[in-house]
């Protein structure tokens, strides 16, 4: 293995050179355990009958380092495959982007370290998305699922569209592929890589879903510990806040502060008629709660008024919004373009 790079953000084996394929295929080494070298073979081989120049980059954590050797006998017989590697502490969104920013290609693909969709579907995708939207996201056909996963399935979506508005149906598998300036454009950070699509379409970025075959090895009955569902629910509320209030976070604050206030309000008022009436208060404790939520109501106010501030003065650093002209009728005399125009960032 080499040093850390000058990022700092991982290292690379070997330092990569050559002309720039066409497709970076990212694998962030996540598990559960999988034989990579069985997912490179099985992968590849539609991307090679394309006649595409494409490379697979893998991103691994320094713990799992071993579960990459078959990757490296590969490596050294000529495969398209690079290595890189990072901190045990990073999670799967922190290393889709370090993969990507370690690539080049204008075209990138993230395929999860274990199979859930089947080989055959990255040329599909690849088509779909040279008709022109900037992300093309898997859905897998879930004919064949146990019904529990298909019951979790249509569960998450629902809370999602219920809170977000997604329209989704299959946003957390982690196959897409997209062109570059999509993941260059959105922060990836924590577990918010599984709602990729769901930033892209906030950022004004086309997205369309695909219908692929569901891989074999994903055909098993999921079902998860209280804590990985809790920790899924803390994600759909931070993409909540994320998606609705980012550039407005007075009203998500002021919201919340405003019913805190209310509802410390009527109780310390109820208080005050009672102490004119010639009640005591004084060694009642919900006199505490009503002055607890005036309290709280006020702070959670602050709190949007910073945020509002802090956005007022860097909103300028980053665009709000991208625009895309809508074709007009193609000219007569020429055979028009048939592939529709790409998302044009508005500075």
């Amino acid at each position: 293995m080499t040093g850390a790079d000058a990022s700092g953000r991982g290292r690379i084996d070997p330092d990569h050179k050559g002309p720039i394929p066409y497709l970076s295929v990212l694998v962030p080494v996540t598990g559960p355990e999988y034989p990579l070298d069985r997912l490179y073979s099985e992968f590849a081989a539609p991307l090679e009958r394309m006649g595409i120049e494409f490379e697979f980059v893998f991103l691994v954590r320094d713990q799992s380092v071993a579960s990459v050797a078959g990757l490296r006998a590969l490596r050294d017989a000529g495969a398209a495959i690079r290595l890189l590697v990072t901190g045990d502490s990073q999670p799967e969104g922190a290393l889709t982007h370090i993969a990507a920013q370690h690539t080049e290609s204008p075209v990138l693909f993230t395929l999860p370290s274990f199979p859930v969709v089947t080989a055959e579907a990255l040329p599909e995708m690849i088509r779909a998305l040279e008709r022109g939207p900037d992300l093309v996201a898997a859905v897998r056909d879930n004919r064949d699922d146990p019904v529990v996963n298909r019951v979790q399935r249509k569960a998450f979506h629902a809370l999602l569209g219920s809170l977000v508005g997604g329209r989704f149906s299959d946003i957390a598998n982690g196959v897409r592929v997209m062109r570059r300036e999509v993941l260059e454009s959105i922060d990836l950070y924590g577990d918010f890589n599984r709602f990729l699509p769901m930033l892209a379409v906030r950022d004004g970025f086309q997205v369309e879903e695909v219908q692929v075959g569901a891989h074999g090895q994903d055909r098993r009955t999921r079902v998860y510990n209280p804590g990985v569902y809790l920790r899924r629910l803390v994600d759909v509320l931070g993409l909540m806040f994320l998606v609705r209030f980012t550039y407005r976070p007075l009203r998500f604050f002021g919201l919340m502060g405003a019913g805190l206030i209310g509802v410390g309000g009527v109780i310390l008022l109820i208080l005050f008629f009672q102490r004119l009436g010639g009640q005591g208060i004084a060694d009642r404790p919900v006199l505490l709660l009503g002055v607890l939520f005036v309290v709280m109501g006020a702070q959670a106010v602050a709190m949007g008024l910073i945020g509002e501030i802090v956005v007022h003065h860097n909103v300028s650093r980053r665009p709000l919004y991208r625009l895309r002209e809508l074709p007009g009728p193609p000219d007569p005399g020429s055979p028009g373009d048939e592939r529709a125009p790409r998302s044009a960032e508005e500075e």
